[in-house]
């Protein structure tokens, strides 16, 4: 089951920024810089007490990750029993194929302020890979292709805005994108030193071996 409440919540929770209310998150307005405790009455007085178990370490790392992609429990755990077979590391497989969803790709290119906007662009079907509709953010798209706004889609103020505040940011080495067109590439499988979030993903590795 999808979590459905207060994205703040979730990120006082894992105590650190997930970004996912798009531009709330760089003003000071954000929840996590006024109020850096865990949600709840007594939030900031457990947070002191807590005696943190490593199990208990690699279940909030693997729910932080989990959150800032936005997939349910059970999208996580088959994406993480896929890439474990593969060669290589299986954290840094996992993180790249959560990094290569359709809805991810799309907020990577900044034509949505947050995964939870990309996704709602994706389901409405507002975004093409190689020229065909795609209504699917979990489709893992593969280096080579091309993902664009529909030409219809393109004049909506949230893309807009988006495009806007993604140009202030440091592009990504494993993604090209024209803004002029609304379009982009995946050049490469993006790499562990090229997947910009703060995680400790062997921690996940740890805890589904058990």
């Amino acid at each position: 089951m999808r979590y459905t409440g207060s994205s703040c919540r979730q990120c006082r929770r894992e105590g650190t920024k997930l970004f996912l209310k798009a531009t709330k998150c760089f003003t000071e307005k954000c929840p996590v810089e006024r109020r850096p405790t865990p949600p709840g009455q007594h939030g900031a007085s457990t947070a002191r007490r807590r005696k943190v178990s490593e199990y208990s370490k690699q279940l909030r790392e693997k729910q932080k990750i989990k959150r800032i992609y936005g997939v349910s429990e059970r999208q996580f755990r088959n994406t993480f029993e896929r890439v474990a077979p593969l060669p290589g590391i299986t954290g840094h497989n996992l993180l790249a194929a959560l990094e290569s969803r359709l809805d991810n790709v799309v907020y990577r290119m900044g034509f949505a302020g947050s995964r939870k906007a990309a996704r709602q662009l994706v389901r409405h079907r507002h975004v093409e890979v190689n020229q065909k509709s795609v209504d699917i953010p979990s489709f893992l798209v593969q280096p080579g292709q091309e993902i664009r706004v529909r030409m219809k889609s393109r004049e909506q103020a949230s893309v807009m805005a988006a495009m806007d505040q993604s140009s202030r940011g440091a592009p990504l080495s494993w993604i090209a994108v024209d803004r002029d067109t609304f379009s982009g590439k995946m050049l490469e499988r993006p790499t562990r030193p090229n997947i910009p979030i703060a995680a400790q993903e062997q921690l996940v590795v740890e805890l589904y071996s058990k």
